[in-house]
């Protein structure tokens, strides 16, 4: 069946060694590969919280420091109830002050992953800018070509 779903026998071997991740384990690995980052880091979250992005900043802040890009493509802060709207609007426009590039998007945007110097993919159901309570699930994939796969998928060149 592995064959019929996967091209080469590369791609086997790479999503066979993937990792999964739940809310508990996610951003001690996370935070690992970020603070390896040494080019690029492409963060999707439909949400974000200032919580979390408290977190998160100090990271960020260091990867700006050493020349890594940073960007964040979420929900439009418009598209959100009051309360997660003022988060979000705040938190962007500290994102923006220091030299993170966010990207908003209108009409549902949903999607939760992370590329990181494209060859690394993380997928799943958390909202990396957001989580809080939930119980969610996140896969790691270390293979530029399945990242890569998923950065042409998105379109992702056209925007940065």
């Amino acid at each position: 069946m592995l064959n019929f779903l996967f091209r080469s026998q590369s791609y086997q071997n790479e999503l066979i060694s993937s990792s999964l991740h739940d809310e508990k384990t996610f951003y001690q690995a996370f935070l690992t590969d970020l603070n390896a980052c040494r080019s690029e880091a492409i963060i999707e979250s439909p949400y974000i919280t200032n919580s979390r992005a408290q977190q998160l900043r100090p990271v960020f802040l260091s990867l700006i420091d050493r020349d890594v890009k940073v960007y964040i493509i979420t929900r439009h802060p418009e598209e959100h109830e009051e309360n997660l709207m003022v988060q979000a609007e705040g938190e962007i426009a500290e994102f923006e002050i220091m030299g993170v590039q966010v990207l908003m998007c209108s009409g549902n945007h949903h999607r939760k992953l992370a590329i990181l110097d494209r060859k690394i993919l993380w997928e799943g159901s958390l909202n990396i800018l957001s989580q809080g309570r939930s119980r969610e699930i996140m896969r790691r994939i270390e293979s530029k070509e399945l990242t890569m796969q998923m950065f042409n998928f998105l379109k992702l060149g056209r925007i940065l």
